[in-house]
């Protein structure tokens, strides 16, 4: 994933291993708060991203077809790293944590782990390395990455 230097909005594509893009976040510009659409490169919408203005903490919705297919929230209270719950319809939660310094982070599923994140250390606009484990649904994890940026990232500072 890399986002743009210079976009209206937060617009970005996320390319594969081959550096071919693959899918492209289009972020919706003068909203309140956060809003993005996540499109395959015909411009059909696979997901759109919501932050919940009027919550305690962090907390994004994701929707799939105008259906929430998660909710993401930031722990209030971690110290010495960030965590993320993604509830998911069903049992199979997720769970992101990162380090210290927001530059790592891993995707957890019932303990196992199922996509790493990595993000670039000097690089013109936020660049990450995402491996997503096969057997998951790689839109709702990118997604979740996009999220755990905009949370951690977004507009310069911490939040």
């Amino acid at each position: 994933m890399k986002q743009k230097l210079l976009s209206w909005g937060d617009d970005f594509y996320i390319r594969d291993e081959n550096e071919r893009d693959i899918y492209f976040v289009d972020g919706k510009a003068f909203t309140i708060g956060d809003q993005l659409s996540f499109q395959d490169l015909q411009g059909n919408e696979l997901a759109f991203i919501r932050q919940k203005v009027l919550s305690w903490g962090r907390t994004y919705e994701l929707y799939r077809a105008g259906v929430i297919a998660a909710v993401v929230k930031k722990e209030l209270f971690s110290p010495f790293h960030h965590t993320f719950n993604v509830d998911v319809p069903g049992p199979d939660d997720l769970k992101a944590e990162g380090n210290f310094l927001d530059m790592e982070y891993t995707f957890t599923r019932g303990g196992n782990v199922v996509a790493t994140v990595s993000k670039q250390w000097l690089a013109l606009g936020d660049t990450y390395g995402v491996d997503v484990d096969d057997t998951e649904d790689q839109v709702l994890v990118l997604a979740c990455a996009v999220i755990v940026d905009m949370s951690c990232h977004g507009d310069g500072r911490r939040r």
